[in-house]
């Protein structure tokens, strides 16, 4: 199987704005460490998820490889391209290719333009088919989304739809241009509860029509285990383990791993869980702790944890984990 991306050492260091004092008394700048020296790769086909808490970086990785933020170093080959060279006529192009599904559906559409304008300018902007033909596909796509008919929908504007159906219009804005790679934001983080299920098979049933790739960004471990093949634990800008989903779910090595799992509820009222509770807070990614990062709430961390940074080293086939003692 060929791959479709291949992130090598990607970095993104955000310039903190200080005060004018701040700026009297030092010189010195300080830099949010969003993506601090992160790798991975995936295969056609493949739907991968990165998961982790708020601030862990995830939805920064996700627009650096939309090249929607330049990063700050790495590389980030698409489809054989570089997309850190990419400009102009060429970065037009190329997001023809790869798609983005945001996680707020009011934020990504405008309450002045109608649902059925919002879907067919992404085909008008990349000069795909004449206006006729670029009609007929909104409403295809609006029809293949489950807005339908397509004509209750086509001249609303979002304000007159339902959350589930505003994110049904951003996955059908995402679909129109028939990208190889969607990257996924939380697609269902502000759907009510009801649909999320009909959402995520939406989304399943559309990569395989559309034969697309995915790139799943989410805090949700249990969506994950639904949806994705592959995932990826990150925390204050790194990726602690990766790994197939199979072998991270029965097998997780990373005690922050560990901690994730534990909280995913079962129902079953009778259960006992054992719930694992990292102490204290997240560090500031402006100042992230030396050594492990996550050392400073990890109950089994030693002296080199605070000393050194684990890399990530594979201890099964493609089962990759960034701990000095990693949990058997």
């Amino acid at each position: 199987m060929s791959s479709i991306l291949e992130v090598t050492n990607l970095k993104k260091y955000f310039p903190v704005e200080k005060s004018f004092l701040d700026k009297l008394f030092t010189s010195q700048k300080s830099y949010v460490h969003a993506v601090d020296d992160i790798s991975f790769s995936m295969n056609r086909g493949d739907i991968l998820g990165i998961v982790g808490e708020s601030g862990s970086g995830k939805s920064t990785t996700a627009r650096l490889c939309l090249k929607l933020v330049e990063p700050s170093s790495g590389s980030i080959v698409f489809d054989g391209m570089d997309v850190a060279k990419l400009g102009g006529e060429e970065i037009r192009r190329f997001r023809r290719n790869m798609q983005l599904i945001f996680q707020d559906p009011t934020a990504s559409l405008s309450p002045r333009i109608k649902v059925g304008d919002a879907i067919r300018h992404a085909l008008s902007f990349q000069g795909v088919s004449t206006p006729s033909e670029q009609t007929e596909r909104t409403r295809a796509i609006l029809e293949r989304v489950g807005l339908k008919p397509w004509s209750n929908f086509y001249n609303r504007y979002p304000h007159q739809l339902s959350g589930g159906q505003r994110q049904r219009v951003v996955i059908a804005r995402a679909l129109v241009l028939n990208p190889k790679f969607v990257v996924a934001d939380e697609p269902i983080a502000m759907v009510d509860v009801s649909v999320r299920a009909q959402i995520l098979e939406l989304m399943l049933e559309l990569k395989k029509e559309f034969d697309l790739t995915y790139l799943f960004i989410t805090h949700d471990l249990a969506m994950a285990n639904y949806v994705c093949r592959s995932i990826a634990i990150m925390y204050l800008g790194k990726i602690l383990e990766t790994g197939p989903k199979e072998e991270v779910f029965s097998r997780p090595l990373h005690p922050y791993t560990l901690a994730l799992l534990s909280s995913i509820p079962v129902p079953d009222p009778k259960a006992k869980l054992e719930r694992i509770i990292p102490k204290g807070e997240i560090p500031s990614p402006i100042n992230p702790p030396k050594g492990c990062r996550f050392h400073p709430r990890c109950p089994y961390a030693q002296a080199v944890c605070s000393e050194r940074e684990p890399q990530l080293e594979e201890t099964e086939p493609s089962h990759m984990v960034a701990c000095f003692f990693p949990r058997t």
